[in-house]
């Protein structure tokens, strides 16, 4: 099962057709596991370095204050415990990493709903090849208009292109990717998805 979908020239003509395949681009879109994979990205880009000194990293406390009975103090046991100014914290963070694992179906299943609703919104354009002689940002932004392309945009490349890249690095509402590159962060935080004919055989291809 198939569907089409303009194919456009990077001079912005129309260059015939092209079939998606309806099992990547024509699902109905997973709202729930949409969120679950979302969240799962974001928490693996978490650092987790936060850290706080315990009583066992703070500096002194090694004897005890005063005996035990007889001073009509509270009992202290070191000077860095908890009550103490200076003291060690309780229970503060330490060091971990957030990331934690879905199952693969899950994570493809969530591709494709984003992608799916990428063609739903319109927001897919595919171009049959992108190629810059030089990397100049003016030419690059003028093959986006000529797409009519002016709001956030994923462009996928089907290989790695130092031109087109470097063209489109002091733009800053465009990130380009390669197609093994693209994940579900990147796809729902723009608005547009330009992709080369040959990554979009690369994406289908794995997800299909």
């Amino acid at each position: 099962m198939t569907t089409s979908v303009a194919l456009y020239k990077q001079d912005g003509k129309e260059n015939g057709s092209v079939d998606l395949n309806a099992d990547v681009f024509g699902i109905e879109p997973n709202e729930s596991v949409v969120f679950d994979a979302i969240l799962r990205q974001r928490a693996s880009l978490r650092q987790g370095t936060h850290a706080v000194k315990n009583r066992s990293a703070v500096r002194g406390g090694g004897r005890k204050p005063w005996r035990q009975k007889g001073t009509g103090r509270a009992r202290q046991g070191s000077i860095r415990s908890p009550q103490w100014r200076g003291g060690g914290i309780v229970f503060g963070p330490t060091p971990r990493s957030y990331s934690y694992k879905l199952p693969q179906k899950v994570r493809q299943l969530a591709m494709k709903s984003v992608l799916s609703q990428k063609v739903i919104d319109n927001g897919l354009v595919v171009v049959d090849s992108l190629k810059l002689d030089a990397p100049k940002t003016k030419d690059f932004a003028a093959v986006l208009n000529n797409l009519k392309v002016s709001e956030k945009t994923l462009l996928v490349l089907d290989e790695s292109s130092e031109n087109v890249e470097l063209s489109a690095r002091n733009l800053p509402n465009v990130t380009v990717v390669s197609a093994s590159g693209v994940n579900i962060l990147n796809v729902v935080n723009n608005t547009k998805l330009v992709i080369t004919q040959a990554a979009l055989s690369q994406v289908e291809e794995v997800l299909a």
